[in-house]
């Protein structure tokens, strides 16, 4: 893990043209040797990602079913996600005796995630100062006496990261539902939203449909707004298939990234040492949130070449057989203009249609995209956009062909499998209902956002939170710290200190969890939970490391705990659950389609693949048929002096948790508060490199600032800014979010720039 460099102000060097290679090997033998340890390094490498060891608790990207690398199935990130959860640094009671809620704010979030594990239960009682120790039973207890004083149970909130395992999921789901709300926001409310909203809309399922395989046969990957080579470095080897295998990629992002430029795969000395393998065949520089009008100009240039030479641009038979809202589509297209289109894009046409010209002759062509789509206000009309690009193609029910919207947090997908979610379907509530034998609520709960609304208005106030860090991650961060300190009581279920634990309640506690890399043991037996990759595949993931403290419980043994305090007249074997996930996972079959057989799955090698009907060309929307959609172009006009800022992570963090201070692919080092900014807009500010400047977003209805940024020169479209998340999230307006998803938008808000005078 890199050291913290106290050298004032940024570091700026060269921006990288190549991915992974013998820096991150170093990277990753660094912090194994040093944060971990040689033992402790080589038990966790020899397991991690393994069909007998435990899932990386980082990325989601899926593991190969067949060529899984015995001593090297990770990435550089995920070394350093591994490395801060078993840090062997814990912290006890006299920490947090010395320690004051006050002085440990003015950490930054790097600073926390450096003090150790927690080790023990901790609470601040009201007018504290401190957090104090607590007994579980009493902390389960504290619990249970507030929310059973609640007027309403839709006054208490369970908020869910994508880190939890499924049983855990599943079972905190359930207590949410047997005590009587729905109010289940989830961190995908934060990022992949506005694509579920998309796909259901138009193709029924939420999920992607491509599985590695795809990568291998198709002849084109369209990847649009995402960085694989900072947030999903396992990916580059998918790609690199790609491009063994004669297929092309096309890059569409604001700024161009290393891991799409090339990539030296670490597991080939030739590629170590060598140039590499190139990776992208086209880039598109497309202005922040110019996605729509650059899809649509390739659909219109795609358009009239199929009416010129039928067959040679759309699948024609696929789209009368299998799809809705064609004729109204093509009339769209017909009255928009070319040059109109491209200008809005920020792409040059002669790159338009090069990119067109590809995707004309591909027969196969997947499309992944990330968070660079789903975090505007129309994210969800982006989404729609792809979509209708991948059904002219009639890429779904074939191999090498489909959707890939590439998920975040490990089991984030699986925790909306399990029902972590505010809007649960009919079928979902009937089939818990018949196995539970309670009614669940059908009234539609918190997104994210309105739960912090909520919390701050007083119509929520106790809010618990598995796994996560809603505090740093969530918008407009000092009306987040606001809402969370207006609760009666907040509950943090957690490995490591992070920012909400202490923008607290009234009282607060702090519940130390188990990490997955770690042994959870019950009757002298290992348990063993599942996740849910970005490919729908479920595997098992056992810890190999002893707890860092004998203090510690599993996740599914503190809902369970929860649970047992709270519904004193449950029917539900909580007590039984925790002891043995195999009965969570028995009960797990009974309520969610695709699980049958769960338990003996589950020990195959490499788990099993949940059915998706995408790739048996079946859509199940209300017609069953795939809809087109007309999606208008955005305004994308900007105020004289002002900037659309997009928000992005560094090479050194993994979302809120912060690792260093080295993005090393975009050549910034020693500081987090940075400006990306196009060198002609510096020049027209009479700004310099690293100038000390405010930052304000006054188009929120309350003006939202920043101040002592350093702006760097960086090759972005005029009138683009980047800055780090979570640094700038307190530029985020939580009054503005994507339509439908309610999704903040974190990649395009408005805001000015001046120089500190």
């Amino acid at each position: 893990m890199s050291k913290i460099n106290k050298e004032k102000g940024p570091g700026l060097g060269s921006i990288k043209k190549s991915s992974v290679g013998l820096p991150a090997i170093l990277s990753t033998l660094n912090m194994g040797l040093f944060d971990l340890g040689p033992g402790k390094s080589t038990r966790v490498m020899r397991k991690m990602n393994q069909f007998d060891g435990f899932d990386c608790p980082g990325c989601a990207w899926p593991d190969p079913d067949d060529e899984r690398t015995p001593f090297g199935e990770y990435c550089e990130n995920g070394i350093k996600a591994i490395a801060t959860e078993a840090d062997s640094k814990t912290i006890y009671a006299d920490f947090f005796k010395n320690h004051g809620i006050d002085e440990l704010k003015s950490k930054t979030e790097m600073e926390l995630g450096k003090l150790g594990r927690i080790a023990e239960p901790m609470v601040k009682l009201p007018g504290a100062t401190h957090y104090t120790p607590i007994a579980w039973e009493e902390a389960f207890a504290l619990i249970a006496k507030n929310l059973k004083t609640l007027s309403s149970p839709d006054e208490a909130v369970f908020y869910t990261s994508g880190r939890t395992s499924n049983e855990a999921a599943f079972m905190y789901q359930w207590f949410a539902r047997e005590f009587g709300t729905n109010n289940l926001p989830d961190c995908s409310h934060l990022c992949h939203e506005s694509s579920a909203k998309a796909m259901m809309k138009t193709i029924g399922v939420s999920k992607g449909s491509v599985t590695l395989n795809d990568f291998e046969k198709t002849d084109l990957v369209i990847i649009l707004g995402q960085n694989p080579g900072s947030n999903h470095p396992r990916m580059l080897t998918s790609l690199e298939k790609c491009k063994k295998n004669g297929g092309k990629i096309i890059t569409i992002n604001p700024i161009p990234e290393a891991g799409l430029s090339a990539f030296k795969n670490p597991k080939k000395l030739l590629k170590v040492f060598g140039k590499g393998t190139i990776l992208s065949d086209l880039y598109l520089p497309v202005t922040i949130n110019g996605d729509v009008p650059l899809l649509k100009a390739i659909l219109q240039l795609l358009f009239y070449e199929e009416r010129k030479r039928p067959d040679a641009a759309f699948d024609i038979p696929f789209i009368y057989e299998n799809t809705e809202g064609y004729e109204a589509f093509a009339n769209h297209l017909l009255q928009q203009d070319f040059n109109t289109l491209a200008d809005a894009s920020g792409v040059e046409r002669a790159l338009i249609k090069q990119a067109a010209e590809m995707i004309r002759k591909s027969e196969k062509m997947i499309i992944c995209w990330s968070m660079g789509l789903t975090q505007h206000e129309n994210a969800v009309e982006n989404i729609q956009e792809v979509i209708n690009l991948l059904l002219v193609k009639g890429a779904f029910g074939k191999e090498g062909s489909g959707p890939c919207p590439v998920r975040g947090h490990s089991n984030v997908q699986g925790d909306r499998t399990m029902g972590i979610t505010e809007a649960p379907s009919a079928s979902f509530l009937k089939n818990l209902k018949e196995t539970a034998g309670f009614a669940p609520p059908e009234k539609p709960g918190y997104t994210v956002v309105e739960a912090i609304k909520a919390m701050e208005s007083g119509k929520a106030k106790v809010f618990v939170s598995l796994g996560g860090n809603l505090a740093s991650a969530a918008p407009d961060a000092s009306f987040t710290a606001r809402a969370l300190q207006k609760c009666t009581l907040t509950v943090q279920i957690s490995t490591k200190l992070n920012r909400s634990h202490l923008e607290t309640g009234e009282t607060a506690l702090i519940l130390p969890c188990l990490a997955r890399s770690e042994k959870d043991v019950s009757n002298g037996n290992i348990q063993l939970v599942s996740t849910e990759n970005a490919m729908g595949i479920v595997q098992s993931s056992k810890g190999v490391l002893p707890p860092c403290s004998p203090h510690l419980k599993s996740e599914p043994d503190i809902v369970a705990g929860i649970a047992r305090h709270t519904l004193t007249e449950t029917k539900t074997l909580w007590k039984s659950w925790a002891a043995n996930y195999d009965e969570v996972r028995e009960v797990i079959e009974k309520v969610i389609p695709g699980f049958q057989d769960f338990n003996t799955r589950l020990r195959k090698k490499g788990g099993f693949i949940l059915p998706n009907s995408l790739r048996e060309k079946t859509f199940p929307t209300p017609s069953g048929k795939a809809q087109f959609t007309i999606n208008e172009v955005p305004d994308l006009s900007l105020p004289d002096r002002s900037f659309r800022m997009m928000t992005i992570r560094s090479h050194d963090q993994f979302n809120t948790s912060i690792y260093g201070l080295i993005d090393r692919y975009r050549g910034i080092k020693n500081d987090r508060k940075i400006v990306m900014m196009n060198k002609k807009d510096m020049d027209a500010l009479g700004l310099k490199s690293k100038q000390k400047v405010n930052l304000s977003n006054p188009f929120s209805p309350d003006t939202l600032q920043l101040s002592g940024f350093s702006v760097v020169p960086y090759p972005i479209p005029k009138g683009c800014i980047a800055t780090y998340f979570p640094e700038a999230n307190a530029l985020i307006s939580i009054q503005h979010t994507a339509k439908t998803s309610q999704t903040p938008i974190y990649k395009s808000s408005i805001i000015t720039v001046s120089p500190i005078t």
